[in-house]
């Protein structure tokens, strides 16, 4: 198998120090993002000091995606939570750290991961697959792609933010991935071979100019016999 482990994570702030988890959701796909089970979303109950102290922008956003009072409501602790979405990775993922974490900027999610459900953050491999950086090379080398992908609408609920990272990189895939079933073992090869010439050049110093070359030092005699430029003694 060769599965993927989709999460993500909404949270009272960044800062995994100061902040809390509010709910977490986990979907897993298979290698061609199709995805595998129905997955799980979880709601996680937190004290009223730490909804208190979310910036104001965060506070209108878990307000009105209503996540807000749902944490209000909810009396799932964050090591319950951990405890079921663990079990239902390990029903999809028998093998441990066998699946990278993927996601939209899944680094921030990760790190909520290791401090508050560290459990199933060694679970996972310690590589990721972040749709984000796709996405931010496709803005520089396939503009059309980037501006013409699909339009987001999960309103910062992590079950349906999944989905549509899921979605992205699907999208991704499709329009600027080289076409299945990609290049034939001769062509990727050929392809290796120019990439490692044109690094190896571009690390050669410059033939003209400086080109980072250390000049040796011309003999002083010979220097002033040939230096028509200088002007002759007591001129």
């Amino acid at each position: 198998m060769d599965r993927l482990v989709w999460i993500d994570c909404e949270m009272t702030g960044l800062d995994p120090a100061s902040d809390v988890l509010l709910e977490v959701a986990c979907l897993v796909t298979d290698g061609e993002l199709n995805v595998v089970g129905d997955g799980t979303d979880l709601v996680i109950a937190a004290p009223e000091a730490a909804l208190d102290a979310m910036v104001p922008v965060v506070k209108d956003m878990h307000e009105t995606s209503g996540l807000t009072a749902a944490v209000r409501k909810s009396t799932l602790s964050v090591a319950e939570a951990e405890r079921q979405v663990l079990a239902y990775v390990r029903s999809l993922v028998p093998e441990n750290r066998r699946a990278p974490l993927c996601g939209n900027s899944i680094a921030t999610d990760r790190s909520f991961l290791a401090r508050y459900m560290p459990e199933l953050d060694g679970y996972l491999h310690y590589r990721m697959i972040d749709v984000s950086s796709v996405k931010e090379l496709a803005r520089r080398w396939y503009p059309r792609a980037y501006y013409a992908a699909p339009v987001k609408h999960g309103g910062h609920r992590a079950l349906a933010d999944i989905r549509e990272s899921i979605e992205e990189l699907r999208y991704y895939r499709r329009t600027v991935f080289v076409p299945h079933p990609g290049p034939t073992t001769d062509e990727a090869r050929a392809a290796s071979v120019e990439i490692r010439a044109e690094t190896d050049a571009a690390a050669q110093p410059s033939s003209s100019g400086d080109g980072g070359a250390e000049r040796s030092s011309p003999d002083p005699a010979t220097a002033e016999a040939t230096d028509t430029t200088q002007p002759a003694p007591n001129a």
